[in-house]
């Protein structure tokens, strides 16, 4: 089983991009963040085309996020009170689209687009840590029900400082505070497990680069997008790359593709 997440920062600028990708990586899922259009818009019908079928929740140019299969997916959830309906936190938080999750044969995927929060201290990344609470109680609320997870997504926070370009320089700051790694460190708990880790333990390793600071061409990244197995699944992890190859074509987004490949049949033991 492969799947992937894709921030592309804007689905109809990145279509051709897209479907090109898909066409030819070939994976189960592609999980994609900031498709930045409401679902009634939803370009449906090319990815149809090259064989792909589409779970939305989308809002008019921010946010949204997408489920892109091959087969279809099952028991499709949307936003935090797709699972959390009596918390009303969770459905105030589900206003902007950020969640959307749905089971693969036994795997449950959880793919989500995590609020940049701006900068350190105001009220956007107040709202960025309440997020994250409620993302904790979200997956916790999951992990009960006994599904192998896959949860993906840009999550905009450097884990730790081997994923940033210079540490020093972005210590404390947005996307690199300790508040931040704290909060996603309680939503993964000791059951969810970065993949990509298992693979490569070095610093170098980008999935995002600045638009405004010249970052790739300096290759001066951080990595924002990353894939979390619980225990189950993680064993049966074959690989986990990102693919640089799409940030340096013609109006890119500024994020690229990360993928997991699963042994095959592995997932149906889980």
């Amino acid at each position: 089983m492969r799947i992937a997440t894709w921030n592309v920062n804007s689905l109809r600028v990145r279509l051709e991009q897209v479907v090109h990708w898909l066409e030819t990586h070939q994976p189960d899922v592609l999980c994609l963040q900031e498709t930045k259009v409401a679902d009634d818009l939803f370009p449906h019908d090319p990815l149809n085309a090259v064989g792909y079928r589409a779970a939305v929740s989308g809002q008019k140019a921010y946010n949204g996020v997408a489920l892109v299969s091959r087969q279809p997916l099952e028991d499709l959830r949307v936003g935090f009170d797709g699972l959390l309906e009596e918390d009303g936190e969770a459905v105030a938080l589900s206003e902007q689209k950020r969640v959307i999750s749905g089971r693969l044969g036994p795997v449950r995927i959880l793919n989500v687009y995590v609020p940049n929060g701006t900068s350190v201290g105001s009220k956007r990344y107040g709202y960025k840590l309440a997020w994250l609470d409620c993302l904790g109680r979200y997956v916790a609320t999951q992990l009960e029900q006994d599904e192998p997870l896959c949860m993906v997504g840009d999550f905009n926070i450097a884990p730790e400082d081997r994923d940033l370009h210079d540490p020093q320089q972005f210590k404390g700051h947005i996307m690199a505070s300790q508040q931040e790694r704290d909060a996603l460190q309680v939503v993964l708990g000791q059951d969810l497990k970065d993949v990509f880790r298992r693979f490569h333990g070095e610093s170098g390793h980008w999935s995002w680069w600045d638009y405004r600071s010249g970052g790739w061409r300096r290759n001066e990244g951080w990595r924002l997008d990353q894939i979390y197995l619980t225990r189950d699944l993680h064993h049966t992890a074959k690989d986990c790359w990102i693919d640089r190859q799409p940030r340096g074509l013609p109006r890119p987004s500024d994020h690229v593709p990360v993928v997991v490949d699963l042994a095959a049949g592995a997932t149906k033991d889980c």
